[in-house]
């Protein structure tokens, strides 16, 4: 991602642009806020895992210099520490945050026990806060739904039709699945102005009670149909887009997860088919190879 300066309004310098990504499909929002210091929360569990450690690392070094400083700023306040030696007051900082207290250095005086009675309360709720939001950024869902890399337009039952395959690609059981296709396209006011426009594409099937091998979601081009009457070529003159978004509920962790999948009118293939991926092993029982999953074949059929 690209770092972002939030720009305020009317702040005279232009504000930098900030990447982001629609499934496969990168954005450009200029003055959105990529580092938003009022909201710590969203901050702390947002950030990759190298940047949260570093930050917390850095926190903890400013915590311990700043609390180190205090303890200097009386002279005797620690037993046993060398007069105005930094290192050892930080290093007590450290020992008195952590609520180690190894008993070589101590508070000595009342400024000493004052200090160290502050930084203890802030240990305990630097820690607490730690152990949260490493249980939230652990516990957050990951989902890993595969799609395959091309939409398909096939007659299906005599009818043209709209495919896209995708597969759970982890072990485990996912239940009430709900899958939702968007056809995106830019269109003209009457005034004269541009603007993109989603129509919701019906689905066959939008729902699914299990999804654990795979799913073909498939919409119908009848005369109702945005994608009635284009070619290959009106896809790719009007910028046409499709955004897939699927809900599901991860059954063994109780949990529910979001995913999202464009494609770009080059993506969509007309006249072709999905391959097989499922089929019967000897033993009678249903296999899903959803390495097979991309894999797309001519229909053999007329255009």
């Amino acid at each position: 991602m690209v770092p972002h300066r939030h720009g305020r309004p009317g702040h005279t310098s232009a504000p930098d642009p900030y990447q982001i990504r629609v499934g496969e499909r990168p954005l450009i929002k200029v003055g959105a806020a990529h580092f938003d210091l009022t909201d710590p929360y969203r901050l702390a569990v947002t950030v990759s895992w190298p940047v949260f450690f570093a930050c917390m690392f850095a926190i903890e070094i400013l915590v311990n210099v700043a609390f180190a400083l205090l303890y200097l700023a009386q002279p005797g306040s620690i037993a046993n520490a060398r007069p105005g030696a930094f290192g050892d007051a930080f290093f007590f900082s450290i020992e008195t945050l952590a609520t180690v207290g190894y008993g070589v250095l101590a508070p000595a005086t009342n400024w000493g026990h004052l200090v160290s009675a502050a930084e203890i309360m802030v240990g305990l709720t630097f820690t607490a806060l730690m152990t949260g939001l490493i249980f939230v950024r652990f516990s957050r869902p990951k989902p890993n739904v595969l799609f395959a890399d091309n939409a398909v337009i096939t007659q299906h039952d005599g009818q043209p039709t709209l495919m896209i395959r995708l597969a759970y690609a982890r072990t485990g059981l996912v239940v009430g699945a709900e899958a939702h296709v968007y056809f995106v396209h830019l269109t003209r006011s009457s005034e004269g102005r541009t603007f993109r426009l989603p129509h919701e594409l019906r689905l066959v099937r939008s729902r699914t009670p299990l999804f654990v091998l795979t799913w073909t979601l498939m919409h119908v081009i009848d005369e109702h149909s945005p994608l009635h009457g284009m070619a290959r070529e009106d896809l790719l003159d009007h910028d046409i887009r499709l955004t897939v978004t699927v809900q599901a509920r991860e059954h063994a962790l109780a949990r529910d997860f979001f995913e999202v999948k464009t494609y770009a009118g080059s993506e969509i293939l007309f006249g072709m088919a999905y391959m097989d991926t499922i089929m019967t092993a000897a033993d009678g029982a249903t296999r899903a190879d959803i390495r097979r999953i991309h894999l797309v074949e001519p229909d053999g059929l007329a255009n």
